[in-house]
């Protein structure tokens, strides 16, 4: 079995938006608050550097750059971007989730397309964020209205620097009223939670590696600026009964825009007995991943919501209403179909 065929998959997210709106203090901000994860990051189109949360952040340019220790950043082209991922998706390398960011003026659903193309079996799409300049949104808009079609292909979109403007909701409205059930998060300095794009992991997992975290301990510790989940809503959902792949894709379909990420593990019972289903949503991009279930781990769903302005009354009951009565149903047969649209390289779980 080569390295490669492990069966961990990682998620590739596409950090995009416009010359100045942010991104690169976007990307520092979620090396710096990572959670322990190790982030492997392409950046502006052109070179690939690994990176383990430490403070390579903000060193990281469109020249060819040599890292002490070890890592590496060296030109490459779009024809090049599977074998940068290849090299950053090596089980050895550690990484669990990979960053590209767009240059300022790529197309960044060409991005996407060669993502989703990829044949790296261990590689998985992880949703488009764009993000906008508040206080540079409407003159930046009319000079290049591509603007808007990127809009509308994300998954979420990052309002940066709502700092520098008066009054915030002009544009946060511009934003929504342009998106496609794309999440819409205002930032200042580009302080986004990394939970709204990718599971983080604690940093007490990593064993004899020092992490950013580590570094940085007393500068949160002592942070003048309020905590990330401050102004958010968390909703943690169990049920010991399985779901019905009905009535949780209708739910699903149906999220409401301030419900940023859904994270979790699916119990579907009689609808796929052998596996359980992750869940990875970021606004409205939504995936699947089947995987057997781990041996003496309880069947059941764990689900975490995140998001701001929710009735968290509301989507519990909702959620509630999506546990299956115990009986398996011809149309929630037909329903786990519905999950199926949303596993990459879907294959029938009964089989």
């Amino acid at each position: 079995m080569s390295e490669r065929s492990s069966g961990r998959q990682i998620p590739v997210v596409v950090l995009a938006g416009f010359l100045g709106s942010g991104k690169t203090t976007v990307l520092n901000h979620l090396l710096h608050r990572s959670g322990g994860s190790r982030i492997g990051a392409l950046v502006n189109d052109f070179g690939a550097v690994e990176i383990d949360a430490m403070a390579v952040a903000g060193a990281l340019g469109d020249s060819t750059v040599s890292l002490g220790n070890g890592c590496l950043c060296c030109a490459v082209d779009a024809s090049e971007l599977d074998e940068y991922l290849e090299r950053l998706a090596r089980p050895s390398a550690g990484i669990d989730v990979i960053v590209i960011e767009a240059s300022g003026l790529a197309e960044p659903q060409e991005l996407v397309r060669m993502v989703l193309a990829s044949e790296l079996p261990n590689i998985v799409y992880g949703g488009l964020v764009e993000v906008v300049d508040a206080a540079e949104f409407d003159e930046t808009r009319a000079a290049h209205p591509g603007i808007d079609r990127h809009l509308a292909l994300a998954d979420l979109v990052v309002v940066n620097k709502i700092d520098r403007v008066d009054d915030p909701e002009p544009v946060l409205k511009t934003v929504r009223d342009l998106v496609d059930r794309a999440a819409v998060v205002p930032a200042t300095h580009g302080r986004v939670d990394p939970e709204f794009l990718f599971d983080c992991r604690p940093s007490e997992e990593r064993i004899g590696q020092l992490s950013f975290d580590d570094l940085h301990r007393d500068d949160q510790e002592h942070d003048v600026h309020p905590h990330l989940h401050a102004g958010y809503d968390t909703l943690s959902f169990v049920s010991g009964r399985p779901l019905a792949p009905r009535r949780l894709i209708a739910f699903l379909d149906s999220r409401p825009p301030g419900l940023y990420r859904i994270k979790g593990y699916v119990d579907f019972g009689p609808y796929d007995v052998r596996n359980r289903y992750a869940v990875h949503a970021v606004g409205r991009f939504l995936r699947f991943y089947p995987e057997p279930w781990p041996a003496g781990v309880g069947r059941a769903t764990q689900l975490v919501l995140i998001g701001t302005g929710l009735d968290t009354g509301a989507l519990r009951a909702e959620l509630e209403r999506c546990v299956s009565d115990g009986a398996p149903h011809t149309d929630d047969e037909a329903g786990m179909w519905g999950v199926l649209r949303y596993v990459q390289e879907a294959e029938d779980p009964t089989a």
